[in-house]
């Protein structure tokens, strides 16, 4: 009796040993949480292919655009250059107001993914368009993937944005009263 309850108590602190080392990586916003379990589990596909699908997630108040970078100078990363990367592609609205920008990046095969990540979170800037300022930042990696999106924590029920300062469009219901 004595050893069975030793083996099951080295299998329990085995187990344990398990459940611990296994990191979980935080929760995002309503916004930013769909995207990144999109990303993890579409990490197989190209940068771009990554791209095009996060900007069809119907959490995303806009239309979007895509654009592949090079290594140096990114929006929303101020005078930092970002290298280290062999597939780079911008996604974002095509309207600069909305204060989101996202970015996924295959990396090259010498690039330390965590020191990739670090040169991002430490360069970020949320408030890279003068008119708007993003709550969240987040910085995942998947593989030799990473993404990085800047995001409102949420968008309104008619998928706009909330406008700091008052909300302008609300009180212009529509043109007409300048009509004439």
């Amino acid at each position: 009796m004595k050893k069975l309850f030793a083996l099951l108590l080295a299998v329990m602190m085995v187990l344990s040993l398990v459940a611990c080392g296994e990191e979980e990586r935080p929760t995002y916003g309503a916004v930013g949480e769909p995207l990144v379990v999109s990303f993890e589990e579409n990490s197989d596909k190209s940068a771009q292919e990554i791209a095009d699908l996060l900007l069809k997630d119907p959490n995303l108040g806009f239309m979007g655009m895509t654009m592949a970078v090079e290594e140096g100078l990114l929006s929303g990363f101020g005078n930092a250059e970002i290298k280290g990367f062999k597939e780079g592609v911008m996604f974002g609205p095509t309207i600069g107001t909305i204060p989101f920008i996202g970015y996924v990046f295959t990396l090259d095969e010498g690039t330390d993914v965590d020191d990739f990540k670090q040169t991002l979170e430490e360069n970020a800037d949320l408030r890279w368009n003068i008119c708007t300022e993003a709550d969240e930042l987040i910085v995942e990696s998947e593989g030799d993937k990473v993404i990085v999106i800047m995001t409102p924590n949420k968008f309104d029920a008619e998928g706009e944005v909330p406008v700091y300062g008052g909300d302008f469009v609300d009180e212009f219901e529509s043109f007409e009263e300048f009509e004439d």
